[in-house]
């Protein structure tokens, strides 16, 4: 469940945003990158704004929808406009709060391993920007993926997006230099801060595709990889074998 007495910096930039404060901006730090600045309008974007791979993620929707990671809820938004039956579950407070205040109908507060699980499964679940990283860890996915088989309805599907990031380990010739003895290159440890306040570290997943496809397969998943962008980031379909 989510942490309580870790200060929710995602929910205060989304909150802030909301309330007028239209240059609020999270800071992220990681173990791979130099600090970036996220601003919080980001969350807030419209159709036209999101990157095409979110726009064809929106038109491979199906049935009811599970929105993971879902923010500010500008998926959630879109996909109620069309129609769809749509349940947006973050692990921020403060982002479920502005979900709710923005008209998201369904909402919810949980991490992705309390997932509750209840008679009326999903048709698709959703995870954009860059989603797969919810899970963590290789070992999370595996965790997660077996989780899914209790979310989804019979040939349910699983949305993501992720990206490779073996960019970063390339030496000034381009071979990889990466410690083999050592964990995953695509586990990175992230902080995010806004303001004075700085949230928990968290564990986010850049899964490359052939690693994602073998265990998507081996959790009883047909995979379909349905579209690339010119940063590396691509869009899978994991679709729950009958």
């Amino acid at each position: 469940m989510p942490n309580s007495t870790a200060p929710d910096v995602l929910g205060h930039a989304l909150q802030a945003y909301l309330n007028g404060q239209k240059k609020a901006a999270l800071t992220v730090h990681s173990n791979v990158a130099e600090d970036e600045p996220l601003p919080a309008s980001y969350f807030f974007r419209s159709l036209w704004e999101m990157p095409q791979l979110e726009r064809t993620a929106l038109e491979e929707c199906r049935g009811r929808v599970l929105d993971l990671g879902a923010g500010a809820g500008c998926h959630a938004l879109e996909l109620q406009s069309r129609g769809f039956v749509v349940k947006a579950v973050d692990v921020s407070p403060g982002a479920a709060q502005v979900m709710e205040e923005r008209g998201v109908r369904q909402v919810a507060c949980h991490d992705l391993f309390h997932l509750p699980t209840t008679d009326e499964n999903y048709d698709t679940i959703l995870m954009l920007m860059n989603g797969i990283g919810l899970v963590g860890t290789l070992e999370g996915l595996e965790k997660f993926l077996a989780h899914a088989h209790k979310l989804l309805a019979p040939g349910g599907q699983i949305l993501a997006t992720s990206s490779d990031i073996s960019y970063l380990y390339e030496d000034e010739e381009g071979a990889l230099v990466l410690n083999l003895n050592g964990p995953y290159y695509g586990e990175v440890e992230y902080t995010m801060s806004y303001g004075d306040e700085a949230g928990p570290t968290f564990q986010w997943l850049f899964a490359d595709a052939t690693i994602l496809q073998d265990y998507a397969e081996a959790a009883g998943y047909e995979v379909d990889f349905l579209d690339e962008d010119e940063q590396g980031q691509y869009l899978v379909r994991m679709t729950l074998r009958a």
